[in-house]
């Protein structure tokens, strides 16, 4: 089972296509209006694993802020905007298909964040605490975005977008994080590191799948009517990585070492999809499908554009000494 859901991990790009797929076909057939009672399970499924090899205490650790502050500027001045702006652009009259960008803009970095740093031979470090800070900044932060961007064209209730942040991501991080605590206590840090702490993501996967799955069964009546939806929503979904990886490679390159600016473009470009697609499908009501369309859609975009990045780097920033 272990070994089956890391394959999975290390597949996205052929598992999430796979399971939208399933999803998609399921909710052509049968009665998907039942599927919606396992979103808060599937929730956690794909939230607290990720959790559990967090290390917290990263933030802490000095040495890198330069590349800190550059990222959560570009994090939280730069991109929301962009993908605000991209949303006026192209989906005037659908608003929460803008918001379902905005989501995924407002929620920075992940694992992947920390896996590409580490394939394209850039500062883990760095890597790690900006995975830490970007959760809790963009945790926080989203609902006054969403509010402030949205709010005219978009029913907001703040209470319920901070309770459902607090149930999706802190709550789960305090158990994780006690969970850890507990584990290294019973085992030592080196076998946690070595043998628990690797169990834990590939089940953050499943997760993930089974939620892309409950969002296309959910969506599957209306995309069949109107399938030109998804050719509608990969441009914008385009030009928002696209101008993400442009900005951050060019202030990667002009301010940081070659270690730093590859954390840096990784920290700013890879957004936590697993948590902006759980808020979209808790928090926004019955049209929270269409803006978990975007963020499932993002998931195929963001997989693919790291492995093609990763080629690059070495051009990009110079070969690893």
């Amino acid at each position: 089972m272990l070994s089956f859901l890391s394959l999975l991990s290390k597949k996205l790009i052929l598992a999430i296509p796979a399971a939208m797929a399933l999803g998609f076909a399921y909710g052509v057939l049968a009665d998907a209006g039942w599927l919606k009672s396992l979103i808060v399970p599937l929730t956690f499924l794909m939230v607290y694993p990720m959790m559990v090899s967090l290390k917290l205490a990263k933030v802490l650790e000095g040495g890198d802020g330069k590349a800190q502050l550059l990222a959560q500027l570009i994090n939280f001045a730069l991109i929301p905007f962009v993908a605000f702006g991209l949303g006026q652009c192209f989906f005037p009259e659908q608003p929460y298909y803008a918001m379902g960008l905005l989501l995924a803009a407002l929620l920075p970095t992940s694992g992947m964040t920390i896996s590409w740093t580490g394939f394209a031979g850039g500062n883990l470090g760095a890597a790690v605490k900006m995975t830490v800070l970007g959760l809790i900044l963009g945790s926080l932060a989203t609902p006054f975005y969403v509010q402030w961007l949205l709010g005219a064209s978009v029913q907001v209730d703040l209470w319920a977008v901070f309770s459902q942040i607090a149930f999706i991501v802190f709550l789960p991080m305090a158990g994780g994080h006690l969970s850890q605590r507990y584990l290294i206590g019973q085992y030592g840090q080196k076998a946690f590191q070595s043998e628990w702490a690797p169990r834990f993501p590939p089940f953050s996967t499943l997760g993930v799948l089974g939620i892309v799955f409950v969002a296309m069964a959910l969506k599957a009546p209306q995309l069949l009517a109107q399938p030109g939806q998804i050719l509608q929503l990969i441009g914008p979904l385009l030009a928002l990585y696209g101008l993400n990886y442009l900005l951050s490679t060019v202030v990667a390159k002009a301010l940081l070492p070659r270690g730093d600016a590859i954390a840096l473009v990784y920290g700013t470009v890879m957004r936590n999809l697993s948590i902006a697609l759980a808020l979209a499908m808790n928090a926004f009501g019955n049209a929270s499908s269409d803006a978990a369309l975007v963020i499932t859609l993002a998931y195929i975009i963001q997989v693919q554009s790291a492995a093609w990045y990763v080629k690059l780097t070495d051009r990009l920033f110079g070969k690893q000494v």
